[in-house]
C-alpha cells in the first residue's frame, strides 16, 4: 500500500531547567492510507510529542526538531512554514486531544467551534452550508438531537458527548490522517468502547488513515492493523497487532501484555507488573533504557544500544533487543 504518512529517524530535545531531554530519537514510522497504526507506550515514552510534531506544534523554544523528516503525501513538513502548516492542521491532518473539556472553548457554543473550521479553510462556504454540515456530523458521531446540542456550551455535555464533539471536529474537513491521543482517557469504560468503536467505523466508511496514541495494548488489539511500541522516546518493537501479541520480542512489550487481567485466567492469577519507573530523559541510563527493569538485563544490555533485528519470515516485525526472550 502507498505510503500517505513517512516518518524517518525524527529527533526532538527540549530544553529544561535540568538538562536537555530527548523526548523523541530516531523515531521512524509509516502508515499506509486507511490502515491504523497504533503506538503505545507509559507516559513520557514519547508518543504525544511525536503526534506534536507531525502537528508542527512543537514549541519553540523549548523544543526544537533536530533531525529527521515527516514525509505528508510526498511533502516534508518539517520544512513547511507555519502558514502551510496551519492550513494542513485541521483540513488533511486533524487530531483528538486527551482531554476534550480542556481541548473546548468554555466560552463558544459547539456550533460556533464547528463551523469555524470550515469558515478557515473554505472560505466561500455558505453559513448555511457549515451549519448543516455541521449538524450532520453530530448526528454521525452518535449525539442525539444535533440541532439542539449546536446551541449547547461545552459544559452542558457530558463527558462521552464532549469527546463526540472532538470527533466531529477533527472530522469537519474530512481528513486524510487522523492522530486520535488518548481519545478515551478520561472516560469511563462503556463510553471507551463506544468512542473506539465509533472511530473504527468512521475510518472504515471514510478510508482515513488513523494513528491510535494509547498506553493500553487492550485498545490496540481490537482496533489496529499495526503496532509500534515506544519507550524512553525509540520504537522499541513494531509488528502487525497478531503477531506483537503472538509473538512478542521486545521485554518491555512482554511487560506490557503480561500486566493486561486476561478472562481465561483463573480469578486468583497475579499480573506481573513492570517492576521500576520510566527512566529519567535528561540522565538516561547507559545502553538499553529499559535494562534497570528488565528482568533478563545482562552486561551487554547494560553497555550499547541494541541494533534492529528483523524476524526473516516477516520484516514488518522488527526490535531493539540484546537478548529478545521467547
Amino acid at each position: 500500500m502507498p505510503k500517505l504518512l513517512d516518518i524517518e529517524n525524527l529527533q526532538v530535545e527540549f530544553n529544561t531547567d535540568n538538562g536537555t531531554l530527548r523526548a523523541v530519537d530516531g523515531v521512524s514510522l509509516e502508515i499506509a492510507k486507511g490502515e491504523t497504526l497504533g503506538l503505545v507506550g507509559e507516559s513520557g515514552s514519547g508518543k504525544s510529542v511525536t503526534s506534536m510534531a507531525i502537528m508542527g506544534l512543537v514549541p519553540d523554544p523549548p523544543g526544537k526538531i533536530l533531525d529527521g523528516k515527516i514525509c505528508f503525501r510526498g511533502r516534508d513538513l518539517i520544512k513547511e512554514d507555519d502558514a502551510e502548516m496551519s492550513h494542513l492542521r485541521g483540513d488533511r491532518i486533524a487530531m483528538i486531544f486527551q482531554d476534550p473539556m480542556t481541548s473546548l472553548n468554555p466560552f463558544l457554543t459547539i456550533s460556533l467551534q464547528l463551523t469555524k473550521i470550515m469558515y478557515r479553510h473554505d472560505k466561500g462556504v455558505a453559513k448555511i452550508d457549515a451549519w448543516r454540515r455541521a449538524v450532520k456530523l453530530l448526528d454521525d458521531v452518535g449525539i442525539t438531537a444535533p440541532d439542539r446540542r449546536m446551541k449547547c456550551y461545552p459544559h452542558e455535555l457530558s463527558g462521552g458527548m464532549r469527546q463526540r464533539v472532538m470527533i466531529a471536529m477533527a472530522l469537519m474537513m474530512r481528513p486524510d490522517l487522523l492522530i486520535a491521543d488518548e481519545p478515551t482517557t478520561a472516560l469511563d469504560v462503556t463510553i471507551q468502547a463506544q468512542i473506539l468503536d465509533l472511530l473504527t467505523d468512521l475510518q472504515e466508511r471514510r478510508g482515513m488513515a488513523v494513528m491510535l496514541i494509547t498506553h493500553d495494548l487492550g485498545v490496540v488489539a481490537g482496533h489496529c492493523n499495526r503496532v509500534a511500541v515506544m519507550y524512553a522516546g525509540k520504537i522499541v518493537e513494531h509488528a502487525t497487532v497478531d503477531k506483537l501479541f503472538a509473538s512478542p520480542r521486545h521485554p518491555y512489550t512482554r511487560g506490557l501484555i503480561e500486566s493486561i487481567p486476561r478472562l481465561d485466567e483463573e480469578a486468583e492469577t497475579r499480573l506481573t507488573p513492570i517492576v521500576g519507573q520510566p527512566p529519567d530523559l535528561v540522565n538516561r541510563p547507559s545502553g538499553c533504557p529499559f535494562h534497570p527493569r528488565c528482568r533478563w538485563a545482562t552486561d551487554v544490555c547494560r553497555q550499547s544500544y541494541p541494533d534492529v533485528t528483523k524476524d526473516p519470515a516477516d520484516e514488518t516485525h522488527y526490535w531493539s533487543c540484546h537478548v529478545s526472550p521467547e
